[in-house]
């Protein structure tokens, strides 16, 4: 199930009462050099880095109407000695971590990988959403 990681943190930066603006605002801020690391595992409980994405320039942005903040992630495929299990994308105090698939029809998945290839050298891309009001 995706988990959400340093809101406390966040949160102490938000003066006043909170609001989805401020928290947008503090999410903006959090997110620009973030980073997507896409998880499988080896053996038992070996973890490996299959890809690491980059926030890809001019994508964050605070979705006003529907009140969530989208991103894009892009970077290269690392590895390709086991499939794609886990995820966590983490700005400098936010993350959010679940499971993951390249399979459209997995059950239990938090983010479906839309443009892996599986291949090492292709670039990933990757959408993100995140609703605001979960988080407030």
């Amino acid at each position: 199930m995706r988990q959400y990681h340093g809101l406390d943190n966040l949160r102490v930066l938000i003066t006043g009462r909170p609001t989805l603006t401020k928290l947008a605002e503090c999410l903006l801020a959090d997110l620009r050099d973030c980073r997507c690391m896409i998880y499988g595992n080896l053996g038992d409980d070996d973890r490996v880095v299959l890809a690491e994405l980059r926030l890809q320039a001019d994508t964050l942005l605070y979705e006003r109407f529907e009140q969530r903040i989208d991103l894009r992630g892009a970077g290269p495929i690392l590895r390709d000695d086991c499939v794609p299990l886990t995820f966590r994308l983490a700005g400098e105090r936010f993350a959010i971590s679940g499971r993951c698939s390249a399979l459209p029809h997995v059950c239990g998945r938090d983010l479906y990988l839309s443009s892996y290839s599986g291949r090492i050298g292709d670039i990933a891309r990757q959408s993100f959403q995140i609703p605001l009001k979960q988080l407030l």
